[in-house]
């Protein structure tokens, strides 16, 4: 089966039948996966999430509407069919308005039941052999990932304002990129630009442009960012950060599909598709009057939430064994490769900055790591903030002692019998715990041949334990 193939999640406890149905949409080209109760459903979707579940309603344990409501807990915007062979007027009235897509009876037509699969696809945004190009760079085996991309694909196919939420290094501007890559406008320019980060004074000009001599410095016209995008997308990063002043200018803009450059008294028609994003919460800064709550709903027609990576941790081991792969080819080292505790590490790490930090503490360790293999050591040294990882009791013990045996033997010039008399012990336990850290007396010694003070240590003076 094609990978690109849209995925269906089949439920029936009638196993007759579930073989059946999916004998006739895997011939129609479909990915099917089977269940034989909504529990094993719901299980088989936290594995992998589908594009479109067909499910029986009278079911031993949860039945079909159970399952459904389930899913729409999980997954609102996913579609369901339900195919019964008990089905009345009132049942198929009653699921549809609580937004079951379909609803057949047994025994039914397989024209009817693959038209109702096609057109349920349609509206979930997947398409028969599309490509996975749209989302390009967004690596996940995450169903919530997997959820919110399914949204992604279904609100790029119309002109609708987006806005992303989440935090600094989940991948607001890759979401965005994919939803204009997946829209009509894919050919058009896709125009990125950061609201936090341009002072006040020259945004407006970067925004909309500005005309020669409008303001000292322009010494011509200047095209503004949503000419640039003109019949594509315009991406308003951390839009929160964006002054009140210049929100009512992007207000008009966005109700009137007309800017004005700094400077001017002529207004440009503009075709331009708003995609913003923030990681600010944009309801507690109109409560503060720091944010416009007009503008608010203009740019949060579609609100899409990107969970953050300590949320999806089944993603960490697919990241990064991706970013291996790229910065391998970087650094001319293709079989680069972190060990199985490293792995574990990276896994159980909090991630206050998300991907990026990802991309971050594997770049490091490419860069450092000695041998093919990145040791868990570096992981630990990349993900340091400052405060030195707490170890476990017996392993500080023992990276204690051993250096102070170090540091005593350096005094002493590797004279063991010193040594002992300075860390209160007999020369046979001194021994043993030389031993025990696999140390020898002799490195510590001078290296001039002579020396008074090794004369009284040799290996035939050493105490048998």
């Amino acid at each position: 089966m094609d990978r690109n193939s849209p995925r269906i999640l089949l439920v029936d406890d009638d196993k007759d039948l579930l073989q059946l149905i999916e004998m006739r949409l895997g011939a129609a080209g479909y990915a099917v996966r089977c269940a034989e109760s909504a529990e094993s459903a719901l299980a088989s979707m936290a594995v992998e999430r589908p594009q479109l579940v067909v499910t029986d309603l009278r079911m031993e344990g949860m039945d079909g509407l159970a399952l459904f409501d389930a899913i729409r807990r999980e997954a609102p915007a996913m579609p369901v069919v339900i195919l019964t062979a008990h089905g009345t007027i009132p049942e198929a009235v009653a699921a549809t308005r609580r937004g079951v897509f379909g609803f057949l009876t047994k025994p039914f037509d397989s024209k009817v039941l693959l038209d109702t699969v096609a057109d349920a696809l349609r509206l979930s945004g997947a398409r028969e052999g599309e490509s996975e190009d749209w989302s390009e760079g967004i690596i996940t085996r995450s169903p919530a990932m997997e959820s919110l991309l399914a949204q992604a694909r279904r609100v790029a196919a119309s002109d609708a304002s987006v806005c992303i939420f989440g935090q600094s290094g989940t991948g607001k501007e890759l979401v965005a990129r994919a939803i204009h890559r997946a829209s009509r406008r894919a050919s058009a320019p896709f125009v990125a630009v950061n609201c936090g980060a341009i002072p006040e004074g020259l945004l407006e000009s970067e925004l909309f442009g500005h005309r020669k001599g409008s303001f000292t410095g322009a010494t011509q016209d200047r095209r503004g960012l949503f000419q640039a995008a003109e019949g594509g997308t315009l991406f308003l990063d951390e839009v929160g950060d964006m002054p009140l002043a210049l929100q009512v200018k992007l207000l008009r803009a966005l109700e009137d599909h007309v800017i004005r450059p700094v400077g001017s008294s002529e207004s440009i028609t503009v075709d331009v598709r708003i995609i913003s994003a923030t990681h600010r919460r944009l309801e507690e800064r109109i409560a503060a009057g720091e944010f416009r709550e007009d503008l608010y709903y203009r740019l949060n027609v579609v609100k899409l939430a990107i969970p953050a990576l300590a949320e999806r941790r089944e993603d960490i081991p697919l990241l990064a064994g991706h970013f291996l792969v790229r910065l391998g080819e970087r650094y001319g080292r293709a079989r680069i490769a972190l060990s199985p505790e490293a792995m574990e590490v990276l896994v159980a790490a909090p991630w206050p900055g998300n991907v990026r930090q990802l991309l971050n503490v594997v770049e490091q360790s490419v860069a450092l790591a000695p041998t093919e293999v990145i040791p868990v050591s570096l992981v630990r040294q990349a993900l340091d903030s400052g405060a030195p990882p707490l170890t476990p009791l017996d392993e500080a013990r023992r990276a204690f002692e051993r250096d102070y045996l170090v540091r005593i033997l350096k005094i002493t010039r590797g004279n063991v019998t010193q040594a002992a008399r300075l860390a209160g012990r007999n020369r046979t336990e001194f021994y043993r715990l030389l031993e025990r850290h696999a140390l020898e007396p002799a490195m510590f010694k001078p290296s001039v041949n002579g020396d008074s003070d090794t004369h009284d240590e040799s290996s035939a003076s050493r105490p048998r334990a």
